[in-house]
């Protein structure tokens, strides 16, 4: 028996390099027929996913500065904003690791805010990458993602090291208190994986292995 309530947290994810036409359309046709909340893919794809999934409940959602996070600010503004042209709704953009180190703070904030201001009022996730941050970092990247106006921090991109952690998830959702969603997202591959993490706190699952997590 297919888990609804679960199901609608979830978004349905494809973001390898060589993702065909029929894989997406066999993602998109899993997502209406299990429920999921969304489906994420890569900027080349997110045209013929949002045309696929038109006229169904299911979210178009686009990853921006993907998977590293060290794209030219201005180039993550433009990609934004074509992407939401294309049909995204959803943006799940990666944070500039680079920078954050380096504490140039501002330069992070405004990079995150540009994005925002692309997305033209539909949500932004901000992809922390908690695998390479400490907790005290990973505070500080929440701090700076909501100052910027994001609705959401997520934890990984799926191609770092290591991914959602229930530790990670906790530390979030403490930090961006209740008015900012988190999602999870990186390993997460079963139901009680999944289960884990939205005990922890997280709003939203990220996974490629949703059809197993809900019981199809």
């Amino acid at each position: 028996m297919v888990d609804s309530r679960l199901a609608a947290r979830i978004d349905h994810t494809l973001l390898k390099p060589a993702a065909t036409a029929r894989e997406l359309e066999e993602l998109c046709s899993q997502a209406v027929r299990f429920g999921f909340y969304g489906v994420c893919v890569n900027p080349s794809a997110i045209g013929r996913v949002a045309r696929l999934l038109l006229g169904s409940p299911v979210t178009p959602v686009c990853v921006v500065g993907f998977p590293l996070g060290a794209t030219l600010p201005g180039i993550k503004a433009a990609e934004a904003a074509a992407v939401v042209d294309l049909g995204a709704r959803e943006l799940d953009m990666v944070l500039n690791l680079g920078a954050f180190k380096d504490g140039l703070d501002g330069l992070v904030r405004e990079d995150v805010a540009g994005v925002v201001r692309a997305a033209a009022g539909h949500p932004v996730k901000v992809i922390l990458e908690t695998g390479l941050l400490s907790g005290e970092e990973i505070v500080r990247a929440c701090g700076l993602c909501v100052e910027a106006g994001a609705r959401f921090v997520k934890t990984s991109t799926g191609f770092g090291p290591g991914g959602a952690t229930v530790e990670a998830i906790r530390l979030m959702r403490r930090t961006v208190g209740p008015d900012v969603g988190v999602k999870a997202s990186g390993g997460i591959r079963t139901r009680e994986d999944a289960l884990a993490m939205i005990e922890a706190g997280a709003d939203r699952i990220g996974a490629s292995a949703s059809v197993a997590i809900v019981g199809g």
